[in-house]
């Protein structure tokens, strides 16, 4: 692969600030966005009443946990408009959650919001590897989902050549990943494995393909994953990350030069790890859930979004600014299984030890009288398609799971194509047991 680490003398010059001045100016950022939130949105002034908070009680960034968290549920509880912090006619785009388990959750962004978001995807794109100039094939989706338009406006603003051809049409893909020849794919890391899919369908080597570079997000992955994906394509494979309420993608973001975590854009974005059990922020190193605090947001201020994505935080390498390593889950998509806790990437990680199986997957969780049953889904691969061999891997990858992650499980392989495949964000687990 190709040597991509950039020059010292493009990066932004807060990447390489030192902690005092990243503190300080977190410290006066955060000052005018706790007054800004509270003076403007009835939701958040109630909330700190409540708490026997105001915003000047904010003397040190360890002030913060003073003041208390917004949910998911308080977006839904304010539905559509009613966290926005400025009037509705200064916001100039409305981005929403898909609303599959209710009402969804609607943000909203003023003409300053898009340009810092803009910044922020260039920055990370060019963390990545990406360079003025290059073509930035984007297959995130378009439309209420931010990760879209959030890479297509970043890979702008970089100065790329932006191929928007969105999710789905998988065919047409790899067609105009080969004719138009992109340096640079952006998508969700189980649509890449259907993008693989394709191009060894149609007879295509995907280590000759012009791609260098892909920045996957929108969901949990595994370093495994990464190996399956840089071997295939000879092409780098860079973590971004984030989430609507918070912007959208480009909140953190890998650096190509280490690829040791994500650097969170500090400058942006305050971030916490706390137990989500007690709530009490835990030291760096220590994994809990994320917590984030909008700096600069206008037209919707989070003030300690509890995020529900399982991590730590750890010091900066390629960056000043502290990374956030890998996502290893949610805490509200953990399965508990038997009193074991687990998650869909420890699924993943044992089906990518096991040679005959093919990296797509479903978990299926049953119920069996009282007890609970799990079922993996998986495909094995063109040449480990004989019973015997898929018997072979199926007994292979019980047994991983078992002395790995500490549960039994049933494992259904099935032929080449049988997995539900996505378009978007993988649909990992299927929960059909009974709670009656």
């Amino acid at each position: 692969m190709l040597d991509l680490t950039p020059e010292r003398a493009s990066l932004d010059p807060i990447e390489t600030a030192s902690r005092d001045e990243i503190a300080a100016l977190q410290l006066s950022r955060m000052k005018w966005s706790l007054a800004h939130a509270y003076e403007n949105v009835p939701h958040t002034q109630a909330a700190f009443d409540a708490k026997g908070v105001h915003p000047d009680d904010l003397k040190t960034l360890a002030d913060l946990s003073k003041f208390p968290f917004t949910t998911k549920g308080d977006l839904r509880d304010n539905y559509p408009f009613g966290m926005f912090a400025v009037p509705r006619e200064k916001v100039v785009r409305v981005h929403g959650s898909s609303g599959t388990t209710g009402k969804p959750t609607v943000v909203g962004y003023t003409a300053g919001d898009i340009d810092i978001w803009s910044d922020l995807v260039a920055r990370s794109i060019r963390a990545s590897g990406g360079r003025p100039g290059d073509i930035v094939h984007v297959s995130y989706g378009y439309g209420l989902f931010t990760g879209g338009l959030g890479a297509h406006y970043g890979a702008e603003r970089l100065g790329c050549t932006v191929v928007p051809i969105s999710g789905g049409m998988t065919e047409r893909q790899v067609q105009l990943i080969t004719d138009f020849k992109p340096q640079v794919i952006m998508v969700t890391p189980s649509y890449m494995l259907s993008i693989l899919d394709e191009f060894r369908r149609q007879g295509l080597d995907p280590r000759e393909s012009s791609l260098r570079v892909g920045i996957f997000g929108a969901e949990p992955w595994t370093n495994s994953m990464r190996s399956e994906i840089e071997q295939a394509f000879d092409m780098h494979a860079v973590d971004i990350y984030g989430l609507s309420e918070i912007m959208g993608p480009g909140v953190a973001n890998e650096c190509v030069e280490t690829k040791d975590g994500l650097h969170i854009w500090e400058d942006h974005f305050y971030p916490e790890v706390i137990d989500p059990v007690t709530e009490e922020v835990l030291p760096d190193g220590e994994i809990g859930e994320l917590v984030f605090t909008t700096l600069s947001k206008e037209a919707l201020p989070m003030v300690r979004y509890r995020t529900r994505d399982l991590t730590r935080l750890l010091p900066g390498t390629a960056r000043t600014m502290r990374r956030m390593e890998k996502i290893t889950g949610r805490s509200d998509d953990m399965i508990i299984l038997r009193g074991v806790n687990v998650f869909p990437t420890q699924i993943e990680e044992q089906i990518l030890k096991c040679a005959g199986l093919a990296p797509h997957f479903q978990i299926e969780l049953s119920s069996s009288g009282r007890m609970d049953d799990m079922t993996v889904h998986v495909e094995c691969t063109m040449t480990s398609a004989s019973e015997d061999a898929r018997t072979a891997s199926g007994k292979e990858l019980a047994h991983h799971i078992k002395s790995v992650v500490g549960v039994t499980a049933r494992i259904n392989v099935a032929e080449p194509g049988n997995v539900a495949r996505s378009e978007g964000k993988a649909k990992r687990v299927v929960d059909n047991r009974n709670r009656t």
